[in-house]
Order: structure tokens, then sequence, then C-alpha cells
């Protein structure tokens, strides 16, 4: 595993971070969602991190529009595989189910190819919808969601997981704080009071 020692910016805060943080952002507000979700696909892409989306309330077009008015080529990002966008069905509800363990491995894959391939570092945002619920395996997704912060120590990408506060009712909200060490609060990224360590959390 390769050793970052640089602080990278997240697009939508003025705050600068170390390479592998993980943040929720609760959102009631469709273009607060979409800002952020552009601004942290540019930014990443402007340092040169190789970048994936999880997403199906954007489009291929709505981001190339928004990366063309900062000179960045979207079809080159996507051809070269400097950025992906997939559909959340595609990658989170494989086969009608919720698998942790799969995305965990997936998300382990990821990152360690982008390092083989020379990126500097690798981020992800991914929006989880309410369908998960609904699901096989849907009852395993805070597990998901530690597991993470626990997989980002040994491979340490940038992720921000993005739930519409209008479509989980307040236990739910409250279970997906408790997951996520770092929250956005009006703008800003801070230290969440609610969480708990993956450890304690599984064990509980």
């Amino acid at each position: 595993m390769k050793q970052n020692s640089q602080t990278i910016s997240l697009g939508f805060t003025q705050e600068k971070f170390a390479p592998g943080v993980h943040i929720c952002q609760i959102f009631s507000d469709d273009f607060e969602r979409q800002e952020s979700l552009l601004h942290f696909i540019l930014s990443g892409l402007q340092t040169r991190e190789r970048v994936s989306c999880f997403s199906n309330k954007t489009t291929d077009q709505a981001i190339g529009e928004f990366l063309t008015l900062y000179g960045l080529d979207y079809r080159k990002a996507k051809d070269c595989g400097a950025f992906a966008l997939s559909d959340v069905s595609d990658v989170y509800f494989k086969d009608h189910r919720f698998d942790p363990d799969q995305m965990i491995s997936l998300l382990r894959d990821y990152y360690k190819e982008s390092m083989d391939l020379g990126y500097p570092a690798v981020r992800v945002i991914g929006e989880m919808t309410p369908e998960v619920q609904h699901l096989r395996g849907g009852e395993r997704l805070m597990e998901y969601e530690s597991r993470i912060t626990m997989l980002q120590r040994k491979h340490p990408f940038t992720a921000v997981c993005q739930y519409d506060a209008r479509s989980f009712d307040g236990a739910m909200i409250m279970d997906i704080l408790k997951v996520h060490p770092l929250m956005v609060v009006r703008g800003s990224v801070v230290h969440n009071p609610f969480y708990i360590q993956p450890e304690e959390f599984l064990n509980s």
C-alpha cells in the first residue's frame, strides 16, 4: 500500500483532509445533493485522483456540462478510467439484494487497482436509496458502513455517503450517523458526536 501524506479538498467545503475519510451527507434538498456531488467529482479530477460515483439522480450530461465550465474533458476522463458513473442498482443491489461482503471487496479492489495504475488517491461518492430497506441483505447496511471505516485504515480511499432525509425515518438516520466518523453540517465537515467505533458498533 502506498503511504500518502497529501491533503485533499472535497470540493464543497473549505477544509482539507488526509485521504481516507468517511463522511455522511444527510440532505433534504436536491440542489444541495447535486452541488456537493459535482464539486466532489471536480476537485478529485482536478488533482488527478480516480473518482467513482454511484447515483441514479445525475447524468453524464449534467456532469459533463459542469466539468466543461472548469476546462475538464468529461469524455476523456471516462474513457481513460479516471472517472466512472454507475447506477445505484448496478452497484449496491446486484441480483436484487444488498451484499456488504461484495461491496467491501469491490471497494478494496478498486483502490488497489487505482494505486497500481499510479493514481495519487481515490475517492467515491454514492447515494444510498431507500430501496435498500426492502431488499435481502438490507438489514446489514450499518454493518457495511462500519466496515468501510475499517477498510479505509489499510486502503485510504475517500468516501462520501449521501442519504436523503426525506426517504429514511428518524431511527434510521440516527443509525446512519453512528457509523460515519464525519458528517456534513451547513456546508462544513465536522466530527460526528454520534459516531461509534466500528468494532464497538459491530459487537453491540
